[in-house]
């Protein structure tokens, strides 16, 4: 199958480009969010094809994959046609929550993909078709040393986006252990949590391997977001072995078992979880390896791949590629 989907979320990209299809990403010349192409930060597979839009219209596509409204438009747009289209959403709802009704709510002719049960529960779809495709990560390894006697924290624009993200909260974990934050947007984070002169360090924005590498010698990965469907970012320390403390928000109380981390809404509780871990180091690997056991089965990349080929072979019957690869555009 010849797949059309846009690069949004890399995390979630990374997993789903590698089934047995072709995937073409749109670029622009500038890279902006409608046309990003591959990332920069990740290794996609060959069969991940990059595209102008003016060319769209010139190939073979067999099917959309949308993770914006606004998609849809340029899809029709773009390939002169009206493709086959699932939905993928990766969010949780905003505004009138637990009311909010979804933007393609009540369509007869999309699925919609929630990455969570917790969004499939609070997002009002209507009569549009629903369905659940947890998270898939690929396996880095167990690559968890704990080292590094800090705490992890991986989140992209935490000033902008403040209590979304717990920024607010980060202040509060910097007299158990210095708090390392990866990810995009961290200009003026220090400031934005009150740490004039504190234990917090922005490190900035990782390619992929680097920051596996980075978050898998820190003592224990913390996770403050409040409101988010499931970070991939809490998933991928599992996997590696990280020993996790995060809030039970959100779809994160079904995501941690007992045993890999510490789990609570109470602030004061987290604490004492990374006190634990930063002060005995065999309890910190026993639960790093119990959550890694748990991710490897719930959130492996074979049950992720093979869900998402039985859903898109409901909607377009196909048989294993055969036709020739793509040559437009460039390998980025």
């Amino acid at each position: 199958m010849r797949i059309l989907t846009w690069h949004v979320h890399a995390a979630w990209s990374s997993a789903f480009v590698r089934g047995e299809h072709e995937y073409v990403v749109p670029v622009l010349p500038d890279r902006s969010p409608y046309g990003r192409g591959r990332p920069r930060t990740y290794a996609w597979p060959e069969s991940v094809i990059e595209v102008a839009p003016e060319d769209l219209a010139t190939i073979d596509i067999d099917l959309v994959v949308l993770q914006r409204p606004e998609e849809e438009e340029l899809a029709h747009r773009w390939t002169g046609r009206r493709l086959p289209a699932v939905y993928v959403e990766h969010n949780t709802p905003r505004g009138d929550v637990p009311n909010a009704r979804h933007p393609l709510a009540d369509r007869d002719d999309i699925t919609i993909v929630h990455v969570t049960h917790f969004n499939d529960l609070f997002w009002d779809c209507g009569a549009t078709r629903t369905t659940v495709i947890e998270h898939g990560i690929p396996d880095p390894g167990h690559r968890w040393s704990g080292e590094v006697p800090h705490l992890a924290v991986v989140t992209n624009e935490p000033v902008r986006r403040a209590r979304i993200t717990g920024t607010d909260l980060i202040g509060q974990f910097t007299d158990v252990a210095p708090v390392d934050v990866f990810g995009m947007g961290l200009d003026g984070l220090a400031r934005s949590i009150g740490l004039h002169h504190g234990p917090a360090a922005a490190i900035g924005d990782l390619r992929h391997a680097e920051l596996l590498a980075a978050v898998a010698a820190r003592r224990a990965y913390l996770h403050l977001t409040r409101w988010t469907s499931l970070g991939l970012s809490l998933l991928e320390a599992m996997t590696m072995g990280c020993p996790v403390v995060a809030l039970a928000t959100t779809d994160a109380v079904t995501a941690v078992p007992p045993d890999a981390g510490v789990l609570s809404t109470r602030i004061a509780d987290l604490i004492d979880g990374c006190r634990y871990y930063l002060y005995d180091f065999d309890a910190a690997a026993r639960a790093g390896a119990a959550g890694r056991a748990w991710a490897l089965s719930r959130y492996g990349l074979p049950r992720f791949l093979d869900e998402w080929d039985h859903l898109l072979g409901s909607l377009i019957p196909y048989q294993r590629p055969s036709r020739s690869a793509l040559t437009i555009g460039a390998q980025g």
